[in-house]
């Protein structure tokens, strides 16, 4: 992720979670959903109503991540 301000929480030597600094001081917190298949959840949640808000996008050294906004307007990581 070029040109984000992101930090990754290790537990127990395994990525837990991260954190990524606010660009704007209205953003909300935004959950993220470990998934077995990015491509797979991203098409899932659209057919099921929701919208892209980030494409797919490599994070080095963890996989792959999306943002998607659901039904009810959340915004959320898979």
């Amino acid at each position: 992720m070029q040109g984000i301000d992101y930090m990754i929480i290790d537990l127990h030597s395994v990525p837990g979670g991260g954190m990524i600094k606010r660009t704007q001081l209205e953003q909300q917190i935004m959950v993220n959903i470990g998934v077995p298949s990015v491509d797979k959840y991203a098409a899932k949640v659209e057919k099921l109503g929701g919208k892209i808000v980030v494409p797919k996008e490599a994070v080095t050294g963890m996989g792959y991540f999306a943002i998607r906004k659901d039904t009810e307007n959340n915004t959320f990581g898979i």
